[in-house]
Parts: structure tokens; C-alpha cells; sequence
């Protein structure tokens, strides 16, 4: 039975990598559920406190895997079915997630692979990586949050012409644009991940969760509104650990010693 989705636990964060390298990492929904289940591992697992996605081989994730379709006919069905049971829950669980996410785009990240890596928290490319939304060539739209993920990161008149005319995005370019974060070279993209993802794993996990969760309020909050929002997670903040930890380690002049709570 194929293996297509890897998952190794390191000292306080877990990579997940796809691998299905003659597909391209392209995922069908066994490989997707999969996908899916080891992030809820991650989740479940207290010593966990970032989350790293990447894939072997050429590519990030090259989206659905159609490979099963004959003559260009869909399944059973129609994509929303599809879509119900696989991308949106992953979808969900990336925008959910309790922990920061680093995404290590190793290639080509297409279709809902696109979408996957720019839900992480942060994104880490390859030089020679690229991002495609392939849809329109088949006649689909973005999906997998890619609609609400693409006009927030590069503007609603950038998204719509990546949507429409699937044009190739360079990883240089998406960073550019402030898509990603950063971009590096080939041969250095996993080490930068890692060392990414022991950074998050040292910070307070919760307050990082909180930033994440009010950056994207504001997309749709009134100033008031997001004013409001400041302050409750703010006093949410407050009452953890890390920030009494914070707080000690400043007057203290120490390094602080979170514990992700």
C-alpha cells in the first residue's frame, strides 16, 4: 500500500512531507485523508508546536490527482462532493491550526497545492519553485481557501489574472509581491525550514495562534470592531504562561523559556 503522506516527529515540531513523486505529489482523496489525519496527529500531540509541509521530489504539491479520470470524465458525482470531503477540511484545519505552520516549497506548488502552502503562517520557497493556479485550464475556479487566500495576499487585481490566465508565479516574484516570505536557494530551502520551524517551537504558541487568528479579522472587522478584538485576545494573552514567562525573562534580562501555553 503506497505511503504518500510521511510524518517525523523532531524536538518540537513535526514535518509532514507528501510523497507521491511520480505524481508530482499531486494527492487523491486516500493520500488527502491521510494528509489530514497527520496533521490531526500533530494537533493531538502536546509536544508539538510548529507544523512543517513539504513535498519529495520536483514538486510542492502539483493539487488533485486526475490521473484516475477517464477520458477527461469526473467520478461519480461532482467536484463539490469532492471538494466537501477533502479540501475543505484541510483547508479548515491549516486556517485552524493551534500551532504556527511553515510551508517548505520545494517546487512546483499548483492548483490546490497553491493554496496549500500559501494557507501556512509562513512560506519558505526554492529559488526554482513557482506557484500555478492551474484551475481555468480545466474549467474549475480556486478552491481549497485558494479565493480567499489570493486577493488578501496579492490583491484582489493580481488574484483575479493568476485565477483566470493560470500563468506560472516565480517563487522571486510571490515574494516580491509579499506572498511568501522568503525565498531560497535549492540546496538550502530544507535547512532554512527546519531552523524556521525550531523558531516558531520556541515562541509562545498561543499568542502566535491569537496574531494569526486577529491579522485575518481585520480583512472583514470595522476599526471598532477590531479595536474590540485587540483588546479580548489581548486579555487572552495575558492569562498564559508565556507571557508571565515573557514578562520575568524581560526584567530579568534571560532569554524566555515558553512552553507554548
Amino acid at each position: 500500500m503506497e505511503q504518500a503522506i510521511r510524518s517525523e516527529s523532531r524536538d518540537g515540531y513535526r514535518v509532514i512531507t507528501i510523497d507521491r513523486p511520480d505524481r508530482m505529489n499531486a494527492l487523491n482523496r486516500e493520500s488527502a485523508l491521510a494528509l489530514i489525519a497527520a496533521i490531526d496527529e500533530a494537533e493531538a500531540d502536546e509536544s508539538c508546536r510548529a507544523l512543517m509541509i513539504t513535498g519529495t521530489g520536483r514538486a510542492f504539491c502539483a493539487g488533485a490527482d486526475l490521473s484516475g479520470r477517464v477520458n477527461g470524465e469526473r467520478p461519480k458525482g461532482d467536484a463539490g462532493n469532492s471538494i466537501e470531503q477533502t479540501w475543505n477540511p484541510l483547508a479548515r484545519r491549516l486556517h485552524n491550526l493551534r500551532m504556527p505552520s511553515v510551508a517548505a516549497v520545494n517546487g512546483v506548488a499548483a492548483g490546490a497545492g497553491s493554496s496549500l502552502a500559501l494557507g501556512c503562517d509562513i512560506v519558505l520557497a526554492a529559488r526554482s519553485a513557482y506557484f500555478l493556479q492551474a484551475f481555468s485550464k480545466i474549467g474549475l475556479i480556486p478552491d481549497c481557501g485558494g479565493t480567499f487566500l489570493l486577493p488578501r495576499l496579492a490583491g484582489e487585481g493580481r488574484a483575479r489574472a493568476l485565477a483566470m490566465l493560470a500563468e506560472r508565479l516565480p517563487a522571486e516574484q510571490a515574494q516580491q509581491w509579499g506572498m511568501i516570505w522568503q525565498v531560497h536557494d535549492d540546496d538550502k530551502l530544507m535547512e532554512a525550514a527546519a531552523a524556521m520551524a525550531v523558531r516558531l517551537a520556541a515562541m509562545p504558541g498561543h499568542a502566535l495562534t491569537l496574531i494569526r487568528k486577529s491579522l485575518r479579522a481585520s480583512a472583514h472587522n470595522s476599526f471598532d470592531a477590531q479595536l474590540d478584538l485587540e483588546r479580548d485576545y489581548q486579555g487572552e494573552a495575558s492569562r498564559t504562561p508565556d507571557h508571565k514567562e515573557g514578562v520575568a525573562a524581560f526584567l530579568e534580562r534571560r532569554p524566555a523559556h515558553f512552553v507554548g501555553r
